[in-house]
């Protein structure tokens, strides 16, 4: 059994930004995860992606090289991080997946596929995407369809001849669909009415006037906080409005079941489609954690900025954590030196 003042689950860009901060402390730590490489959040997404916020917006200690308002792809992301974890010779334990965690009198008690840990603290930087989400009815699709998720999507290689269906019209759905659409035919399945914001403005990034007046870093609690909140998810980037206007992207609403090989939608109409990329979103799962008021009846954490009710327990890279910029790779260091002082002072 390994006995760790702190351990961190999870070596993503959330993680790292916390081990950042706890190499400035007399604490031993370590940093658990599931890859078998950092960075293959990222690395193991399709090929075109590409982050819609610029270089100068990275974790802290370490700017990402290149021009800082340009926009990183995946594999330079990946790479970044993977270079960071050396730059500070965080103490990453990779290949490991955490399969239960129960507290006891001494601590946390954590069950891996590479041994027992025990800890004073934990902090779970797993973020909040685990399980890929496709809707049950996909099951009543005939095999002559092609489908797959976007997290398995690489290139449009992979794809069968004939016209294909995005269903998710969030970023990726919006990037797939018009990388997609440059040699096919596009269909796009939203449930609601999309929302789109430039990347520049004035030759700046757009995350530039975010942070400049406050957008990014407003405390959820805030009424600004609660406004922006409130707000339907934008799609950074003009190309796909403009793939759309053009009919090069065929606009559908939310796509309700399947009739023979033909998609149905809730307008009433259909489409025929050779292939099917489900953009659909994620589902957490943190089954794993079997501690009584950690998590709630919906499986989702139960914490105020990142502070579960559970004394030594954390959560860090959660979406709205305590602010729109948690998630993000350029502000989740903010988030990241808060729990390190709560946790020096605890």
């Amino acid at each position: 059994m390994k006995q760790i003042d702190v351990l961190v689950i999870g070596a993503g860009q959330a993680g790292l930004a916390m081990g950042y901060y706890l190499k400035q402390q007399a604490v031993s730590f370590t940093l658990l995860d599931a890859s078998d490489r950092i960075g293959n959040s990222w690395r193991n997404r399709y090929d075109s992606l590409v982050l819609f916020t610029p270089r100068k917006y990275s974790l802290p200690g370490m700017p990402m090289l290149g021009d800082p308002n340009g926009l990183p792809a995946k594999d330079e992301a990946a790479d970044y991080l993977e270079a960071y974890a050396e730059r500070y010779s965080l103490p990453v334990q990779l290949q490991t997946r955490v399969i239960s965690m129960n507290k006891t009198s001494q601590g946390f008690l954590l069950e891996t596929n590479r041994g027992t840990y025990r800890a004073g603290k934990v902090i779970v930087a797993t973020g909040p995407f685990h399980t890929p989400y496709i809707p049950g009815f996909a099951s009543g699709l005939p095999d002559e369809i092609y489908q797959t998720h976007s997290s398995a999507y690489r290139n449009p290689g992979e794809l069968r001849d004939g016209p294909v269906l995005v269903v998710g019209a969030g970023n990726s759905g919006a990037q797939i669909a018009a990388e997609l659409s440059q040699e096919r035919l596009v269909y796009l399945s939203a449930g609601s009415k999309l929302h789109f914001k430039p990347l520049y403005v004035l030759g700046q990034s757009i995350f530039r006037y975010f942070d400049l007046f406050g957008f990014i870093r407003a405390d959820k609690g805030s009424l600004l906080g609660s406004w922006l909140k409130s707000r339907p998810e934008q799609i950074y980037g003009l190309e796909l409005k403009s793939l759309m206007a053009d009919r090069k992207v065929l606009p559908k609403p939310r796509a309700v079941g399947t009739k023979e090989n033909r998609l149905l939608f809730e307008d009433g109409t259909e489409a025929e489609v050779s292939n099917i990329v489900w953009a659909t979103g994620y589902r957490s799962d943190y089954r794993w954690i079997r501690i009584d008021r950690a998590i709630d009846s919906q499986g989702n954490p139960i914490h105020r900025g990142g502070v579960s009710p559970v004394p030594g327990l954390y959560y860090l890279g959660l979406p709205w954590q305590s602010s729109r910029g948690s998630a993000l790779l350029g502000w989740v260091g903010r988030d990241a030196a808060k729990l390190a002082e709560k946790l020096r002072l605890s």
